[in-house]
């Protein structure tokens, strides 16, 4: 059985390796000819490609032609959607992933089970942790204010 299966390797190498070339050369000789290109607008055919243009102050977007798209965003300001309507409010509970809800309920179990460095006045080793709370409780009030200070208009 196995010789016959090593026999037949270098037949199927080759087909594997003319493959290619058949399916290409069948594409091509499939392929419409065209008198001239006609424009996207009057054909109504997709861009042929997007551009991204990042500007810097006082630069102007270039302008798009029949066979492309362009985007222009400026450095303070990339993305599309204005500032003033974005939100920066913390994500609600039931709209977080899995993993961001096992991560709480993990962090909550350590602090119930008052394993070292969880700020529990449970187990040997639960007070361990109530300076790294502190300070990150505190890092987080002032993201917080920094957060507010940025909205106010």
């Amino acid at each position: 059985m196995m010789k016959e299966i090593m026999m037949f390797r270098p037949l199927l190498i080759v087909a594997l390796l003319a493959l290619p070339t058949l399916a290409s050369a069948q594409a091509q000789a499939q392929a419409p000819a065209t008198a001239q290109p006609v424009a996207q607008t009057e054909s109504g055919a997709a861009p042929q490609r997007i551009r991204s243009v990042t500007l810097k102050a006082g630069e102007k977007c270039p302008a798009s032609t029949d066979s492309d798209i362009v985007v222009c965003s400026t450095l303070d300001q990339p993305y599309r959607i204005p500032k003033q309507f974005r939100d920066d409010a913390p994500i609600k509970a039931q709209n977080q992933s899995w993993v961001n809800r096992t991560a709480t309920m993990d962090q909550v179990g350590r602090v119930a089970g008052g394993l070292p460095d969880t700020c529990s006045p449970v187990g040997t080793g639960g007070q361990s942790g109530c300076a790294l709370a502190t300070n990150q409780a505190w890092a987080a009030e002032r993201r917080a204010q920094q957060g507010a200070a940025t909205r106010v208009p």
